[in-house]
C-alpha cells in the first residue's frame, strides 16, 4: 500500500508525527535509524527538527529521506484518532 505523507511534525526523543493522505496520524520512532549512514547526522536535534514534507515523503536539510511505505509500515497509529463515545456514569444514583 502506498500512502503519501501530507504533514510531519518533529517530536521529542526523535519521534515524528506523520499525517498520511488517508488522514491517518501515526507516530514514527527515528532512534533505530540514528546509527546508520546519513541518519547519524540527525542526532543533532537542530538538524532533526528541519524535517519537512518533500513530494510524498519527508526530508531533512542534509537531504536524508525515508520511503513513505517504510514510514507507514514502521509507525504506530495514534489512539486519539479513534472516536470515543461517552461512557456511562455507573456509580451515580
Amino acid at each position: 500500500m502506498y500512502l503519501a505523507v501530507k504533514n510531519v511534525q518533529p517530536l521529542p526523543n526523535y519521534q515524528l508525527m506523520l499525517t498520511f493522505a488517508n488522514g491517518e496520524r501515526r507516530q514514527f520512532d527515528m532512534t533505530p535509524y540514528l546509527e546508520t549512514g546519513i541518519f547519524t547526522e540527525l542526532k543533532d536535534i537542530s538538524l532533526f527538527n528541519t524535517v519537512r514534507v518533500s513530494f510524498d515523503t519527508i526530508e531533512w536539510d542534509n537531504e536524508a529521506d525515508l520511503d513513505p511505505e517504510i514510514l507507514y509500515k514502521n509507525s504506530v497509529a495514534m489512539e486519539s484518532q479513534i472516536a470515543s463515545e461517552p461512557t456511562a456514569d455507573y456509580g451515580k444514583d
